[in-house]
């Protein structure tokens, strides 16, 4: 078990939850809240990729429609919000019903195909929940909406950002916690089987299609979830939420991260939000700078983050053998 804790693609990754616990403190020191607004919505990009990840990494369902379900989750905030209510059970409850029931529909329909069909269904249906939150005028339309009344569990209300920020990293560390056990539970197994040979679960009298229609419908509630949050956090919805665009950045995070891996979608969320916001402060063309970086960072380690720390890891090791079985140095008269 500690050898299994010391590993660098385990251990960097506890260490950057110990530094994300530690931000509050370091923001209320040094008198920038700005710090703790940043990393929230860093921790909530990572749940969001961690979701993803789950239909994507292990169930190898490459879904460029997930920012509906973000968006499903901010809105089960806003429309009831816009209603006077701000009870968080009712946001929670809602947000629930409605991305469970939309990702089993729509998981269902997509999954009669694959590969770039599937792809495309789901980015339809994305673009679906798009001009439906733009065309209700009532609640903003394309501007979107002010949330008024956030969400309130037991009296704490999810508007204050010191608040959804303790709420959404014990969040994202439970996840993380679910991911580790899921990934060599029966059911991960199966799922990781079915993304690299759904033949062979088929054959041996496995349903590959059931267990990726249920990792979706999971991905599709807890990226709600992260919807939901960031809601709460922005104190606003709208439908640029939706857009194929935030799909596509939560991809381009699992990828940076490394796909398939615990703590990959936690490393990608940091490393692209972090480095965005530094070239967002560096140069005005920081667009063309953030792609040729995102390029560079892919060519260079396929398997994310992630495979570079294990990589390393596994190289540690093997360098201490060679040095152990280094035949030792015969000098002239020496017998041998």
């Amino acid at each position: 078990m500690s050898s299994v804790l010391l590993k660098p693609a385990t251990l960097v990754p506890l260490l950057l939850l110990v530094a994300l616990a530690a931000v509050p403190v370091v923001a209320r020191v040094t008198d920038q809240p700005f710090y703790l607004a940043f990393f929230a919505r860093i921790i909530i990009y990572a749940i969001a990729a961690s979701a993803l990840n789950l239909a994507l990494g292990f169930g190898g369902l490459v879904s460029l429609g997930h920012a509906l379900f973000l968006g499903l989750g901010a809105y089960s905030v806003a429309i009831p919000a816009f209603h006077g209510i701000d009870n968080g059970w009712v946001h929670l409850l809602c947000c629930v019903l409605v991305c469970a029931l939309v990702g089993l529909v729509t998981g269902a329909i997509s999954l009669r195909t694959s590969g770039i069909g599937f792809i495309m269904i789901t980015l339809a249906f994305a673009q679906m929940g798009y001009f439906v939150f733009v065309s209700l005028k009532q609640y903003g339309g394309d501007d979107g909406t002010t949330i008024s009344a956030t969400s309130k569990f037991f009296g704490a209300d999810l508007g204050q950002v010191g608040t959804v920020y303790w709420v959404a990293l014990s969040l994202l560390a439970l996840v993380l916690w679910w991911m580790a056990r899921l990934r060599v539970a029966p059911f991960g197994m199966v799922l990781r089987g079915t993304r690299q040979n759904p033949r062979r679960i088929n054959a041996i009298g496995l349903r590959s299609t059931r267990y990726q229609l249920a990792a979706y419908v999971l991905s599709a509630v807890l990226c709600g979830v992260a919807g939901m949050l960031l809601a709460n956090l922005t104190a606003f919805a709208s439908p640029s939420t939706l857009t194929w665009m935030i799909s596509g950045d939560l991809i381009v995070m699992i990828v940076l991260g490394g796909i398939g891996t615990v703590y990959g979608p936690l490393m990608g969320a940091l490393a692209f939000l972090g480095l965005e916001e530094v070239l967002k402060m560096t140069t005005e063309y920081w667009m063309a700078v953030f792609g040729l970086a995102i390029v560079l960072i892919a060519v260079l380690g396929k398997a994310g983050i992630a495979g570079l720390l294990d990589s390393w890891g596994a190289r540690r090791p093997r360098q201490r053998q060679v040095k152990q079985k280094a035949p030792a140095v015969v000098t002239a008269g020496e017998e041998i």
